[in-house]
């Protein structure tokens, strides 16, 4: 994934997730979906094991055995993803709860994600990678395993996506401190499939922050599920949400690849996009009908273009749900809603173009029979196919009210002397004056920094440097310390005078000085490092340092200590210092080297 985020920018105290324990609907139904992913999860290992034990037994009894265990295994799991195919179809669960009657769009449940503990693997890689103490960041790792607990159930609201949007970006934090190319952190993310339930697992962090990705659209689907479309505010909520759903899932389709589970593939996501953008289109087109004149002859004509516009999207996205990888994936209920509403719009396209020539022009010299009628029955037949479609009221009222209005206006013009039939209607050239804009996620809206921020800059402290630190003691002598200093956080050792005093300890050029006397310097300016030095120059100054050492396998760190130095007093000093493998000093970053400049000092340098 692109890198999208400002390390400086002030970071957001998250707020927790939905309490499980409050049993809404949603909540209900989530808990539900969660306890079938586990179920499925528990029969495919089962399916799994006895598969193995059919392969490897050549004992005919126990073959037999093993494969009646699989045809009732087999049996379990039909019946649990049907019932989880029954849960993703519940769409009122939400949908508006005001009282005017709206056609129900489609939402994406959420995809659920064990719970894991990243504590140890954390705790290791700060030890090893950055020679720390590690209990001294136990309050950032709790920090970051509380906010990972609470994304899993977040709010259907604002505040819920940007609690995903905090813990996708601190993931880009996460893999910058963390991951290191060269080594794994052995932390296994579980995420379960939106649709099948079925699981996948995997070490990278690109799928945990697929998967946070993948569910930041889905709440976009639901917080525009459940706006109230009967006014013009509910409306414009509806158009932004699905918009910003369309914008997540492509840019999920074009950041992430080889995705484990079939929810994040390209084909589903390129479907999903496709769905989002024909909601967005129907929710134009109620703007458009809340707001028209009804005997007015362009508002009715408009009025049938967007229509026959949101049937025509609606066909692309029966299209997408057809290829022969989602065919049997995509929920039957979806299918026929997108079916209902290709039929329906159509409908209301000729069902507008009449009101407008037959209403509005002041004669009518053709039959509209033939025009809607077949498209309201149409979509009332796959209505009742569906046993999903048939428990949902709402779809059910909202057809039958078109198909009655239509008949009513058939039964009135069918009383005008000067009503005629011809063979076939038109077709309705689709338009739109509001094409659908795909917004894509803006992550910088939810400004964060580092939790792990005290490891220090990001640009030198994480998983691609790796560090060898070094305590050292220096004491003042007449000529002073005999280093030059140069930037900020870290302050760089620009230069060390020949024989001096830092040389004497094994101070470098282009060590960085990260601690004084147990003072962390990591983030200190330069001025305030000069104080502390200044400060310390009579009673001696304990300095660390630690050197980049790519071409070694493992972190050392060595601590030294000038003989007869501590009647004087001494100088410790932390240093870390870029090293490439033949002991040159250069510094080394993702495979470029170049030198250091010490010929002359700048004015930020300071000689000691």
């Amino acid at each position: 994934f692109p890198d999208t985020l400002i390390e400086s920018a002030p970071r957001v105290i998250h707020e927790s997730g939905c309490d499980p324990l409050v049993l809404t609907q949603r909540s209900k139904l989530q808990q539900r979906r969660a306890k079938l992913n586990q179920q499925i999860n528990r029969e495919l290992r089962l399916r799994t094991g006895a598969e193995n034990l059919y392969r490897a037994t050549t004992n005919q009894k126990v073959k037999e055995t093993v494969s009646l265990e699989l045809s009732f295994v087999n049996s379990n799991l039909q019946l649990l993803k049907e019932e989880l195919e029954e849960l993703n179809s519940s769409m009122e669960v939400y949908q508006t709860e005001s009282e005017k009657v709206n056609v129900p769009m489609i939402p994406l449940g959420l995809k659920e994600t064990k719970e894991i503990d990243m504590t140890i693997p954390l705790q290791d890689f700060i030890s090893e990678h950055y020679g720390e103490d590690a209990s001294l960041y136990m309050s950032e790792v709790k920090e970051f395993m509380d906010l990972r607990q609470a994304m899993r159930t977040p709010s259907r609201n604002d505040a819920g996506l940007e609690l995903l949007m905090e813990y996708y970006n601190q993931l880009y934090f996460l893999d910058q401190r963390f991951f290191a190319p060269h080594r794994t952190l052995g932390v296994h993310f579980h995420w379960y499939d939106s649709l099948t339930g079925v699981p996948s697992c995997q070490r990278a962090l690109a799928f945990e922050k697929g998967s946070v990705l993948f569910n930041i659209g889905a709440l976009y689907t639901q917080i525009g599920a459940r706006q109230d479309r009967s006014t013009l505010p509910g409306i414009q909520n509806a158009i932004d949400a699905f918009q910003r759903a369309a914008g997540a899932f492509l840019y999920l389709q074009e950041n992430f690849s080889h995705a484990p589970s079939l929810d994040m593939s390209s084909p589903a996501l390129s479907m999903l996009v496709r769905l989002m953008v024909a909601q967005v289109q129907e929710c134009i087109c109620e703007r458009v009908t809340l707001t028209m004149e009804e005997n007015d002859l362009m508002s009715n004509l408009q009025a049938a273009q967007e229509s026959a516009r949101v049937s025509d999207v609606y066909s692309l996205v029966l299209q997408a749900m057809s290829v022969p990888l989602l065919k049997d994936y995509v929920p039957f209920s979806w299918l026929s809603v997108v079916q209902v509403k290709t039929q329906h719009f159509r409908a209301l396209a000729h069902y507008y173009t009449a009101a407008a020539l037959c209403d509005c022009s002041g004669e009518c010299t053709f039959c509209i029979s033939e025009m809607y009628m077949p498209q309201h029955e149409e979509a009332l037949r796959l209505h009742g196919v569906c046993k999903m479609l048939r428990k949902m009221d709402i779809l059910q009222e909202v057809l039958s009210y078109a198909h009655t209005r239509s008949l009513e206006k058939y039964s009135d013009i069918d009383q005008e002397d000067d009503f005629c039939e011809i063979a076939e209607a038109p077709e309705i050239q689709s338009h739109t004056y509001q094409k659908p804009d795909i917004k894509t996620p803006d992550f910088s809206s939810v400004r964060v920094t580092d939790i792990f921020h005290r490891l220090g800059p990001l640009s030198l402290f994480c998983a691609r440097n790796r560090w060898v630190g070094r305590r050292l003691c220096l004491v003042r002598g007449e000529a002073g310390l005999g280093l030059t200093l140069r930037g900020d956080s870290p302050v760089l050792v620009a230069g060390v005078l020949p024989e001096g005093c830092a040389a004497e300890a094994g101070l470098h050029e282009g060590d960085y000085i990260v601690a004084v006397n147990g003072s962390d310097c990591r983030w200190a300016e330069h001025a305030e490092v000069v104080h502390v030095l200044k400060g310390c120059s009579e009673r001696g100054v304990e300095k660390r340092a630690a050197s980049l050492s790519p071409s070694s396998d493992r972190e050392t760190v060595t601590q030294q200590r000038q003989g007869g130095d501590s009647d004087r007093g001494s100088t410790s000093l932390l240093n870390w210092s870029w090293r490439s493998g033949g002991g040159g000093r250069v510094t080394k970053r993702l495979g470029s080297t170049f030198s250091l400049p010490f010929g002359s000092l700048r004015e930020s340098e300071s000689m000691y």
